[in-house]
């Protein structure tokens, strides 16, 4: 039997040494800006617009697996796009990340469409990179 759900496009974002340890790089992937997000738990992409004032999250503060919109205060969560904090209510979407090469070289790739979380996907809870930073 034939699993019906393709396997996602990945798109090559930029070097993981380009995104700052504790810190966000704003990409553009087709038209769609997203903030890649490196933390102690893995490299994280999410729209990089706040759902509740649309400003970029990527000029946010993170932590751990969470980002803040500077504008209102809005955190979060990275694994889902989850809104964490008012005033934001509705969550920002959330894309699969995959790390490409070793040292130096390593390029963070994303997924071409945001991950499914609505009831009933079979999508996997965490973008977070398994490798070690």
């Amino acid at each position: 039997m034939s699993d019906s759900k393709a396997l996602p496009e990945f798109i090559e974002a930029c070097r993981l040494a380009d995104v700052p340890p504790g810190g966000s790089l704003k990409v553009d992937l087709a038209g769609t800006a997203v903030a890649i997000v490196r933390t102690a738990e893995g490299v994280f992409a999410i729209r990089d617009a706040c759902s509740h004032a649309d400003v970029l999250l990527s000029e946010g503060e993170v932590e751990g697996c969470t980002i803040e919109c500077w504008l209102h205060g809005s955190q979060f969560d990275l694994r889902t796009g989850s809104p964490l904090t008012l005033p934001a209510v509705v969550a920002v979407p959330v894309y699969e990340v995959r790390l490409r090469g070793e040292g130096d070289a390593t390029v963070v790739e994303v997924a071409s469409s945001p991950t499914d979380f609505s009831p009933g996907s079979n999508a996997v809870t965490s973008q977070a990179a398994t490798e070690e930073l």
